[in-house]
């Protein structure tokens, strides 16, 4: 017998012994998680929903407008450090715009 052959008989051996009732005992397990998951679906999304909050909770409201009112004027910065070197007086319209925000 070759080498692969002897492998793939020694991977084989167990899944070999198992049994008609053994292998009926595991499909019915496997069926009955099944139905147990696709009966609760709803409740265990809603667990691990709430479980998600838990560990990172939803921002206010205040605070996801301040995070975008910072992204806002990043932006703008960054606009303003590119504009600077080529045209003055658009990056000067920039900062009267960005002291108006």
């Amino acid at each position: 017998m070759s080498t692969f052959a002897s492998a793939l008989y020694a991977v084989s051996a167990p899944v070999l012994e198992i049994s008609l009732l053994n292998a009926l005992q595991l499909v019915l397990v496997i069926v009955a998680v099944g139905a147990f998951a696709l009966l609760f679906k709803p409740l265990l999304v809603g667990i691990a929903r709430a479980m998600v909050l838990l560990v990172r909770p939803k921002l206010s409201r205040e605070e996801r407008l301040a995070r975008q009112q910072m992204r806002e004027a990043q932006a703008l910065q960054r606009t303003l450090g590119k504009m600077n070197g080529v045209s003055p007086s658009n990056a000067a319209e920039l900062r009267a715009l960005s002291t108006r925000a």
